[in-house]
């Protein structure tokens, strides 16, 4: 498969041009790049801080303007690199504090809210900025880096709001807030993982054992599950939508359910593939399986914190009934994700994305597969307690960091043919490399096992297997139930 525009790799000079100011905004923002970080901007092509790429902020303002005729709310709105400024003598303080220099950052940075910020991202961005230090937003950046490249990272955002550097950067800050402070990606939901969910199962607290039970009782019974690829190489991902019953689950598991797999689905993308396959088996749906809730956090996870991740979303077998849902569904999403949705009814729709030796038998295809649900072990997770080897592993990755970042920092202050300088390109991408295997060496130290690690989808090293042999399955898998959490289309609540 070849790398798609818009990658590392593939970009145009206008698009590199822009990763360029997302970089300098972004680092200003964490702190590493500008005022008081001892990296100012250089001359070598007229950039200063307010200005990119030797254009001014008015004539950016033009340009955005120019791009959108007819927006009024486009023309009225202030350039965002003309309030990244210096601060007069007067707004100076003699010795800024990290919150003091987060609150100045939020002053300077805060853009007007858009009508159009259909999930609040704007004011996500404002709080991120006003509660979180330059230091605590860099750590949560590299944290959510992983094992990508960090300018495909950032491109996404990029792509998502459509070369807006402004706006991608209020969707990244706001992205990473929503992951640190409300959702706890990394701390709690992968760290914890099915293993701390088995044990938080046993608690005597009401509330955390059902939360817990509910989390499982999804992974057990496969009501949503990694398996194979598609056509263009992209992992998919099955949702059975029969085996959802509205308020069997709680809302809090399901939520975490979701970010659960959308974060474990992450780590089986490797470029040039970098978005996933959706598919939705409607098989034997009724109006008892659908629950807007959970379609609602869902939507909202890929327009707004994962985006340009979905390459396709097939929905297989949808019954009549299932038409108007659709219209109040299609309404919710942005319509370059509402463009992804194909209905497929027969087995030769189905081909047309998937692989016939890759659809399940069930499914009609040639594929003599079905999902078992293997437990956790318990000492599975042993290596997240060994805080000496973790912390080696984050000493070596803060270093790799540092030099990203100082790397970083020359390619986007140097004129553009010496940023285009093989050099400069080369390190960057040993790093991003050095970035990449560092992560795998740490991996198992701050996330827990999945059951794709215990049937060998996913190996030590970051080896990813999407066929792995199924005799660790036939073995070691307690298999689910799933006729017991079906309905049939006159179940109706």
């Amino acid at each position: 498969m070849e790398t798609l525009p818009g990658r590392p790799g593939t970009l145009t000079p206008e698009q590199e041009a822009k990763l360029h100011q997302f970089w300098q905004v972004a680092l200003k923002v964490f702190g590493v790049y500008g005022q008081n970080s001892g990296h100012e901007p250089s001359s070598a092509n007229g950039m200063e801080v307010g200005e990119v790429n030797g254009a001014s902020p008015s004539a950016l303002q033009q340009k955005q303007e120019t791009d959108v005729q007819g927006s009024e709310e486009k023309k009225k709105r202030r350039s965002f690199f003309s309030r990244i400024r210096p601060q007069k003598d007067s707004e100076a303080q003699a010795t800024p504090t990290p919150t003091d220099a987060t609150s100045n950052a939020s002053t300077l940075l805060s853009p007007t809210v858009e009508e159009n910020d259909k999930y609040g991202q704007t004011k996500e961005f404002q709080k991120a900025l006003a509660s979180q230090t330059p230091e605590d937003l860099r750590a949560a950046f590299w944290s959510m880096v992983k094992h990508d490249h960090p300018d495909g990272l950032l491109l996404r955002f990029l792509r998502a709001r459509k070369w807006d550097v402004e706006r991608a950067l209020v969707m990244l800050v706001s992205t990473m807030h929503w992951r640190g402070q409300e959702a706890h990606v990394d701390d709690d939901v992968i760290k914890v993982g099915e293993g701390g969910a088995v044990e938080a199962a046993k608690s005597s607290d009401n509330e955390v054992k059902k939360e817990a039970e509910d989390f499982l009782a999804q992974l057990r019974i496969g009501k949503s599950y990694l398996h194979g690829l598609d056509k263009h190489d992209r992992p998919i991902c099955v949702v059975k939508v029969r085996l959802h019953r509205q308020g069997e689950q709680s809302e809090k598991s399901l939520e975490r359910y979701t970010v659960y797999l959308i974060e474990t689905a992450r780590l089986l993308l490797a470029p040039p593939v970098d978005t996933a396959a959706l598919l939705f088996d409607m098989t034997n749906f009724s109006l008892a399986n659908m629950d807007y809730v959970p379609v609602k956090f869902m939507i909202k996870c890929f327009e707004a914190n994962y985006p340009e991740s979905l390459g396709v979303v097939v929905v297989h077998k949808a019954p009549w009934i299932f038409q108007g849902i659709w219209t109040v569904i299609r309404g919710w999403l942005d319509p370059v994700v509402a463009a992804k949705v194909h209905f497929t009814r027969s087995l030769e729709d189905l081909e047309e994305f998937i692989p016939r030796d890759r659809i399940a038998k069930e499914l009609g295809g040639n594929e003599d597969w079905s999902y078992n649900y293997v437990e956790p072990s318990p000492d599975e997770n042993s290596r997240i307690s060994d805080e000496a080897a973790k912390q080696a592993l984050l000493a070596d990755r803060e270093e790799l960091v540092k030099e990203f970042e100082t790397i970083t920092t020359k390619w986007i202050t140097q004129s553009t043919e010496t940023a285009k300088e093989g050099s400069i390109l080369v390190k960057r991408n040993e790093l991003a490399e050095g970035l990449r295997k560092n992560y795998w060496q740490l991996d198992p130290y701050i996330r827990a096992r999945t059951v794709y690690d215990r049937i060998g989808l996913i190996r030590d090293g970051g080896e990813i297997i999407f066929y792995p042999d199924e005799t660790v399955n036939e073995k070691d898998a307690t298999k689910a139930t799933p006729s017991n959490h079906e309905t049939s289309p006159d179940d109706v609540d």
